[in-house]
This record gives C-alpha cells, structure tokens and sequence, in this order.
C-alpha cells in the first residue's frame, strides 16, 4: 500500500483534482506540497495539529512539505466558516504568533536541511504594487464564480467586506508564487477551503500554461479539526501553557464513542492493521481504545513522559490505581485573596477553569463546580485561605475535569 492509499484508508482525503498524477507523485516521494496557517493566535490548536500529523506523514513517505505561515493572509483574515469578521492584528502580534508556530511545528517536522521548508507569505505579498497584482492576477478571477465559492457562503447573508473578498486571490497567489519559486506542485487544505485551492491551480494554469503541473487535496480532516479543536470552555491548544498535558490527554480520553476509532485511524501512527482489529471493539473495549488514543496523541504533542504522567493522573482519578500527584495544579498568591478569604467565582477564573466570572456563575447554578468532592451551591461562597495549604484543595469542573489548587 502506498502513502495515497494509506490517506485513503485512513479517511483522510475529501476530493482531489488529478488524481492518477497526485498517487504517482505522492507513492513515489516527488510531491513538494503546502499547507499554510493563518497566524490569529500565539499557539497552534487541535484542528492544525491535524495537518501537522498529515505532513508528517507525508514526509516520512519521502515527499517535501512547505509550512507557510500566514503573515501576510492573516493582515485580511480568512472569511471561510465565519459569520463576523476577524479581529484585525498588528504586525507585530502575526510576528510574535509565527514565531510560536515555529517552535511547536518543529515536534511534528524535519526541517533539517534539504528537509521541508517554513515559509511566510508575508515575504512575497506584502511587496505587491497592488495595480500590477491586478493587472498581473485580477484578469483570471471571475467575480461571478467567487461569489458562488462555499469559503464566502456564510458571509454573503450578513455582508463580506472587500478586505476578506480578496482573500481567495491573496491564497492563489501564494500558490502560484511558490510553484514559480520553491517548485511546490501541490497544496492541501480543509474542505472548507476547496474554492480557495482551486482558484491557486486554476491561476497557476491560466499563467503559465495548461501543462504546468498544479494540483490540489482537500481533506475531511481539516474541517472536522476545527470542531473538534474547540470546547464548551474554549480551543485545546498545542502549547502546554494554554491547555496542559492532562487536560490535553483527558479531552482525547473524553471523545464519544462513536468518534474514538475514526479518531484513531486517522490522527494516530498505529498500524492499519492493529486498528482494523480494533473495528470489532465494543463496550467496554472502547474505553481502552479511549486510552489509546489519548496517549498516543498526548506523546505526539507533549512527549511520552508528559503521556504517562497524563494517563497516571487520569488512573488515579477515576479508581484505577495510581495517584495524583500529575493532577493540573495552579497556585494562589497574597494578592487573590481579599481579608484572607476568595469568593468562589473568582478563585475559578483566577485558576483558568472559567474565562469570566460570568461563565463561573452559571456553571455553579448549574451544579458543575465540586470542591473535595462537596457541590458548590452559592455563588456567594467564600473560600477561607487555611484551606489551600499544604495539599490544597481538589476542584472538580463538570464530571471529568479535575485541578487542584494551592496557596
């Protein structure tokens, strides 16, 4: 089985366009191909370490990938999937959030020389004349068929600025820039970006001919990575600051049953044959597949001693032997407290549990606050400072999210 077949089988491509070329280049190591990222916050989440895992695969199969980093896109913001539009950044915050992309990529990809490439679009798009762009790339854009593209759908009823109009020709651009330059002849995207790739092949073949060879892979995987990587509190992110190994390991742990195998194929590095084993999994068994897969993800992204931490904390916590000294734990300063006291709501946004006090107040009314193991009922409740000495106290978040806290 080649690589392709192995995407295939693993359910990782949506559509592609030529698809007799792309198996022959992508089996036989020949793909130089791209995947870029829009720099809007300082870490990579969830639905980017779905590509990452994807181009990691594809390099150990011999091919070269290109990791663009969107400094210049993201000065317009991607409309795709969105109903409002994106917060504008300044330059120096796109060049503080690539930077931290850099460092996380790194875990996933060989970027030792003659190995794959980083790039940003900024170096090339932000030197554009913007009367030659048009007169050099406008002609090849049809308005009509823009305005039909399923990345400006969702914008068209509550109004799409001209700024993120534009972006579909800026992604474009960023592919026929890199296949004159870098000889990139392939790219790879969510389905949700479908219009946007072939708008890059389509320009790249209006240019320079209809032999040149371009070609485009869009992937499921993409698109369901943007749901997943979000939560009722907000994104999983890749950097351990933002979301911790545990809490990391315990949302892979928490996945529905229905998604934990297809989960398994297509983001783990087991081999196909142990996972189709696996399909017969029922029950029970599928709490241990649960495990699986949060430990072998936890130790793409963290490490496998941050993974066994993980699993040993979760062990401990829910009976299984093990103790808990891995539990996420935060720490309480003089300044928190208030005549040597904390208000509940507070003490859980201080600790990251809830984004506002807001968010506190109705997970308390809704009974999902537990301090060791005694439902918070008022939201009024004070928390003396005594009790966060020595070993703290054990909150639990919901059913499965515990953290403990200490003074």
């Amino acid at each position: 089985m080649g690589i392709y077949e192995e995407l295939k089988a693993r359910g990782l491509i949506a559509q592609v366009t030529d698809e007799e070329q792309i198996r022959d280049l992508v089996n036989n190591g020949k793909a130089t191909f791209y995947i870029g990222f829009d720099c809007t916050a300082d870490s990579l989440h969830v639905g980017h370490f779905m590509a990452l895992c994807l181009m990691k695969r594809l390099q150990m199969a011999g091919n070269k990938p290109i990791a663009l980093i969107g400094g210049g896109t993201t000065m317009i913001g991607d409309p795709s999937g969105r109903n409002d539009m994106r917060k504008m950044l300044t330059k120096a915050d796109i060049d503080h959030n690539a930077e931290c992309f850099k460092r996380q990529m790194e875990r996933f990809i060989d970027f030792g020389e003659g190995k794959a490439m980083m790039l940003n679009n900024a170096d090339w798009l932000m030197k554009l004349n913007y009367i030659e762009l048009l007169r050099e790339v406008g002609a090849c854009f049809s308005v009509n068929n823009m305005l039909r593209a399923k990345c400006y759908e969702q914008r068209m009823e509550k109004g799409l600025s001209f700024l993120e109009f534009n972006y579909m020709i800026m992604q474009s651009y960023d592919f026929y820039h890199m296949f004159q330059e870098y000889g990139c002849n392939m790219q790879f995207g969510g389905d949700d970006q479908w219009s946007n790739m072939l708008g890059g092949t389509e320009l790249i073949r209006r240019k320079l001919g209809k032999d040149a060879q371009a070609m485009t892979i869009t992937l499921l995987l993409n698109s369901e990575g943007k749901k997943m990587g979000k939560t009722a509190s907000g994104a999983v992110w890749l950097d351990p600051n933002k979301t911790t190994p545990y809490d990391f390991y315990q949302y892979w742990r928490n996945v529905g049953d229905q998604d934990v195998l297809k989960c398994i194929r297509m983001l783990t590095f087991l081999p196909l044959e142990q996972i189709d084993e696996m399909d017969k999994w029922e029950g029970s068994q599928l709490n241990r597949a649960k495990e699986i897969l949060a430990y072998e993800l936890t130790a793409l992204v963290h490490g496998e001693e941050e993974a066994k931490k993980a699993e040993e904390a979760a062990k401990a916590l829910f009976g299984a032997g093990g103790n808990n000294t891995n539990m996420p734990t935060s720490t309480l300063t003089d300044a928190d407290f208030e005549n040597g006291s904390i208000n509940v709501l507070s003490m859980l946004v201080a600790v990251g549990l809830c984004p506002s006090r807001g968010e506190a107040r109705r997970l308390v009314q809704q009974g999902g606050v537990t301090i060791d193991d005694v439902k918070v009922t008022s939201i009024d409740e004070s928390l003396a400072r005594e009790r966060f000495e020595g070993e703290g106290i054990i909150v639990r978040k919901g059913k499965k999210v515990f953290h403990r806290v200490k003074a």
